[in-house]
């Protein structure tokens, strides 16, 4: 028995021993060609098996085969896999995984891209892969709003009428670009994102750079910069079709194509899809079509050309006037409520509705002029065509009158408008739809001379060229049932009787020119590197008015009037090792005043040619750490706004009604951020941030004298502000989010996001009298969740995904403008539960 026993014992030896020895031990780090950063979450497969790893924060990785030798294949989501052949145990080092979009390298050059440990700025980016996972239905600023800083509701719940706060700013204030292309209004610096409606589909990163930013052009950053890059083309022939499903009668279905990278250096990807809905809000139904087109062409070792077509055709009904809480408590239709629609023959109509078409075109040419020296250039046009519905007419009030209302509440009976209008016969209408056109052409180049100096030295320098008209005025778009309808407005044509299509109200110019000129010095050696940037630009403004003033009057044209902006800004990052960094960066920078800061009253007559530059000072620093499983920052900012935009109106003798600045608002944004990641095994990442603002008005502004153009003071304004809290963003805000890879090609993801100091929105010019602070609203807590599962569906590569926004139906207060008490205050209600599925087929 013992013989058995000892030879049992050594039969198990000699098979562990073979294993063993048929096993090989791989390690290495695996980054993105594109950056030179680890890319985590990378996969590592033992070809022909399911066994594999999944590299660490540093982009590390340790696998144990199932065989001495054999091939590895290393994937990642927007990079080329890699197949490697091993034999016995093997440190492969430093594996560059090539992205597979091509141009997305010299991209980067333009858009100013964020390297971690490297470049001194507060970052987060969020790749293709998660917002796939994550968007749904939600609006495209929403998925940013697990990151620390920011503030993103979906407004008043019209399809792509969300908005976004960084640090506290506005859309005005915080600078958007696409492809390091700036997007905000050349006029008034907002950003509209129904016009980008779609923008998600063909996103292949976005960076949110809080604070100064890695930008080198002039642009609004104040509270930081949203930097999106679009997808390039695939250097793989392939495509996907995808469709969604969610509430309220979603539905969206698309298609993309790549040719892949083809032997003649020529690529081509096209993208389209559209989307349809009745919208989570009464009233809000939508229809949209978004396309992406992109050419490349590598002419030679050293130029390459690509040209991007994208754009959002949509037309969507919105809810434009916020209510009390009562009426929300009082209708049977709760947080859905919305007073601007109505039924006219029986269909649903918007009276506030939205529509727009803004194509981005652009031609960029990449030239590697030396082996230190490239030139990167960007041509781009935009050509803006829509605006936004609402009324006009001397019984206008009808659309708002309770007696107009179908039942308490409800819909306005738009039919009985219509039969008063027709009853009034050669009267005309005097109640009738019309929009607000903002439509605009938009010309500009950017380009970027990159060169290096010596192995430590970098300098980038480039010119900014921009030309923009709007083109401003009303249109008749429904006369409900009238004849006519008649506007003195013209003074052209003052007894004018006007049909579908015809302006009234107002027609206006505003042409804006930009020409600016940045430089930025890059130094690295080691573990050390910084950077010192400088901007300057002339941004010049001219009105032309097309109704207050005869053809023939000079008035008609403005002189153009020319306000001159500069900024300088600097930092640096030293990684103390392998895993701790600190940076800082400081800056200061004068900003033109908008465009209505210089022609008030919406007259060619009301010029503040001498409109003051708003002023912006900026204090940061950071600590980073990486590990194996834990990467986490923690950043303090301080930012100092001084001479912010604001005006105060008063009336004049003959009655008139006109507006002038006042100086001396200041504010003050300082807080304290803190986000990590902690992965404990390969299966599960663990997310989280906290970010504390103390956002306030700095200063009381007292004894200011308004004085007309015949130098007599006319009104003294007095502004108590001083320690108010700033409104129309939630100071605190923290999140908690948990990816369990459950199996190899399935996902679960959820996300707790909390928001707490929401204080309402209010006009400093309205506080001429010593009060309280702005109203708080109630913080309140939204739990999100989705599921993802690939899998082989005959020759495709199938994903289905499921999602659920706000999973226990929370009722909560996301936007609201200031009253006496909350009871008082105008508010718009957040969206309940809401869900989608969605399905995607690759080829």
């Amino acid at each position: 028995m013992r013989r058995i026993t000892q030879l049992c014992l050594t039969v198990a030896a000699l098979l562990s021993a073979s294993v063993v020895l048929s096993q090989s031990t791989l390690t290495g780090t695996v980054k993105g060609s594109d950056y030179n950063e680890p890319l985590l979450g990378a996969n590592v497969i033992e070809k022909g098996t399911t066994n594999g790893a999944v590299t660490d924060f540093d982009g590390n990785f340790t696998l144990t085969t199932k065989a001495s030798s054999g091939e590895i294949e290393i994937s990642y989501v927007g990079y080329s896999t890699k197949v490697i052949t091993f034999n016995g145990n093997t440190d492969l080092g430093e594996i560059l995984l090539d992205a597979s979009e091509f141009g997305l390298e010299e991209i980067s050059i333009i858009a100013s891209i964020a390297v971690d440990r490297k470049t001194p700025v507060a970052v987060s980016t969020i790749k293709a892969d998660e917002i796939e996972f994550k968007l749904g239905t939600q609006e495209f600023p929403e998925i940013l709003k697990s990151t620390p800083g920011v503030y993103a509701t979906k407004s008043g719940g019209g399809y792509g009428d969300g908005r976004i706060n960084l640090r506290g700013f506005n859309s005005e204030n915080v600078a958007v670009m696409i492809n390091g292309v700036p997007v905000n209004d050349m006029e008034n610096g907002r950003v509209y994102w129904s016009n980008w409606a779609g923008l998600g589909d063909v996103t292949s990163s976005m960076q949110v750079q809080r604070g100064l930013g890695a930008s080198k052009v002039a642009v609004p950053s104040i509270g930081g910069t949203i930097n999106i890059i679009s997808k390039t083309t695939d250097i793989e022939a392939g495509g996907s079709v995808f469709t969604t499903l969610g509430n309220d009668g979603y539905t969206k279905f698309g298609l993309t194509y790549s040719t892949g990278l083809m032997d003649n250096g020529f690529a081509a990807t096209v993208s389209a899809a559209k989307t349809d809905g009745d919208g989570y809000v009464d009233g809000t139904q939508f229809t949209g079509v978004n396309y992406f087109v992109n050419l490349s062409k590598q002419i030679n070792d050293d130029h390459k050309l690509s040209f991007t077509a994208f754009g959002a055709k949509q037309r969507h009904g919105q809810r434009q006037n916020r209510h009390i809480i009562k009426t929300f408590r009082e209708n049977e239709r709760g947080t859905k409520y919305n007073s601007d629609w109505g039924y006219k023959n029986g269909q649903v109509t918007s009276i506030e509705d939205n529509f727009y078409h803004k194509p981005q075109i652009s031609l960029n040419h990449y030239w590697n002029i030396s082996e230190k020296s490239s030139l990167s250039t960007a041509a781009y046009v935009s050509f803006g065509s829509g605006g936004g519905g609402g009324t006009a007419g001397d019984d206008r009030s009808k659309f708002t009158s309770n007696d107009y209302k179908i039942g308490n509440y409800g819909p306005v009976d738009l039919d009985r408008i219509v039969r008063e209008n027709k009853e009034q016969g050669a009267l005309g209408s005097s109640a009738i739809f019309r929009a607000s056109r903002n439509d605009h052409n938009w010309f500009g180049v950017l380009s970027t001379f990159k060169t290096d100096l010596t192995d430590n030295l970098v300098l980038l320098a480039g010119l900014d060229y921009r030309n923009y008209t709007g083109i401003h005025f009303r249109e008749v778009t429904d006369l409900l049932g009238g004849q006519y309808f008649a506007d003195d407005s013209d003074v052209n044509n003052p007894d004018a009787v006007l049909q579908v299509g015809d302006k009234l109200s107002y027609h206006n110019d505003g042409k804006v020119g930009w020409l600016g000129a940045f430089a930025q010095a890059e130094y690295s050696l080691d573990d050390l590197s910084a950077f010192v940037s400088i901007n300057a630009s002339n941004t010049s403004y001219q009105r032309i008015d097309y109704f207050n003033y005869l053809d023939s009057d000079p008035l008609q044209e403005t002189d153009t009037y020319n306000f001159f902006g500069y900024g300088v800004k600097g930092g640096a990052n030293y990684n103390l090792n392998e895993n701790h960094n600190v940076f800082a960066n400081v800056g200061y920078f004068e900003r033109a005043p908008n465009f209505d800061s210089v022609f008030l009253n919406f007259n060619n007559e009301s010029i503040n040619a001498d409109a003051p530059n708003q002023k912006i000072t900026s204090f940061e620093l950071g600590y980073g750490y990486r590990s194996t499983k834990l990467s986490a920052n923690i950043n303090v900012y301080h930012t100092i706004w001084k001479d912010r935009t604001e005006t105060a109106g008063y009336q004049q003798p003959d009655g008139s009604f006109l507006a002038a600045n006042i100086l001396g608002v200041n504010a003050i944004h300082q807080g304290i951020e803190v986000d990590f990641a902690y992965r404990p095994i390969d299966e599960l990442n663990i997310r989280g941030m906290l970010s504390l603002g103390d956002w306030r008005w700095d200063n009381d502004v007292l004894g200011v004298n308004i004085i007309d153009e015949d130098q007599n003071i006319v009104d003294t304004v007095d502004l108590y502000i001083k320690d108010l809290h700033v409104g129309d963003a939630a100071q605190t805000t923290a999140a908690l989010g948990l990816d369990y890879k459950i199996g190899p090609r399935t996902t679960f993801i959820t996300d707790f996001n909390y928001n707490a100091r929401l204080f309402a929105e209010f006009d400093p010019s309205d506080r001429g009298t010593p009060g309280q602070d702005a109203l708080e609203m109630p913080d309140f807590g939204l739990f999100d969740i989705a599921l993802r599962h690939s899998f082989d569906f005959g020759p495709f590569d199938a994903t289905l995904t499921g999602r659920i926004n706000n999973l226990f139906d929370t009722e909560y207060i996301a936007d609201a403008f200031d009253g006496a008490t909350i009871q008082e205050a105008l508010v718009f209600y957040g969206f309940g539960r809401t869900f989608s599925v969605g399905a995607k087929l690759k080829f």
